[in-house]
């Protein structure tokens, strides 16, 4: 009887040590800036972490001065198109950003989604259980 308990709970041990390295990883990016530096820097550690992991969850919300990232006569859209293609990321862009800087989607990169409000959003994502990360240096 003792074997079997012992067995039962190295089993169950071993299960838990498992499903604590398979939770979710999921991180959305607080991008404000217009530094080019910041902007390369979102991209490198969306790359670093798709690397790492490639069932992250990553997501960008853009909002403030940050908004050139998103624009596709960007020398970052192609960059930013294609991790939207392959679902390595997502990209959200504030839509009273746009409108004070007089910004229509047609301006976007293909596949960037336009929200109410870019702070709203990270709060939402937040509240989900999503890490926050503002990007900055």
């Amino acid at each position: 009887m003792k074997k079997k308990w012992i067995f039962f709970s190295l089993f169950i041990l071993q299960v838990s040590f498992i499903e604590a390295q398979s939770t979710d990883y999921k991180v959305v990016f607080d991008l404000s800036s217009r530094d080019s530096i910041n902007q390369q820097s979102i991209i490198r550690e969306l790359g670093l972490i798709m690397d790492s992991n490639p069932e992250a969850k990553l997501e960008v919300v853009i909002y403030g001065q940050g908004l050139d990232l998103a624009l596709k006569d960007r020398s970052t859209a192609p960059i930013i198109q294609k991790l939207i293609a392959e679902n390595k990321a997502s990209f959200k862009v504030c839509a009273m950003t746009m409108k004070r800087n007089h910004i229509d989607q047609i301006q976007l990169v293909p596949g960037v989604a336009v929200v109410p409000d870019g702070i709203f959003e990270i709060i939402s994502k937040q509240r989900d259980g999503w890490g926050y990360i503002k990007v900055g240096h």
